[in-house]
């Protein structure tokens, strides 16, 4: 077996569950980035990322060894928060189609 630091190192990143938190650090960084130069609104973004981040937080309390409660419910948090997601962005879709129908000459 290779015992090398680098093996120890990956293996402690995993078993511990901080493996997961840099990847919602790099989600955060997302964010950010999203709101600060993507022009997005910050409550739109939280939303279209918030299924993600729920799920990630759910396999952060499983590789940290938590009661199976504080898995189950970012899990089952993350798909309302999905379909919320998708309601906005289908209405706020119908909101833009209809828009640029009424802007456009009407047909002969």
């Amino acid at each position: 077996m290779d015992r090398s630091p680098e093996r120890r190192a990956m293996t402690w990143l995993f078993a511990s569950g901080h493996a997961v938190d840099i990847v919602l650090l790099v989600i955060a960084i997302e964010l950010g980035w999203l709101v600060a130069w993507g022009g997005w609104r910050t409550v739109d973004a939280l939303f279209r990322l918030g299924p993600g981040i729920l799920m990630l937080l759910a396999l952060r309390a499983s590789l940290a060894g938590l009661d199976w409660r504080w898995i189950a419910l970012p899990l089952s948090l993350s798909f309302p928060v999905h379909l919320a997601d998708l309601l906005r962005t289908t209405r706020l879709n119908g909101a833009v189609r209809a828009a640029v129908r009424r802007s456009l000459p009407p047909d002969r």
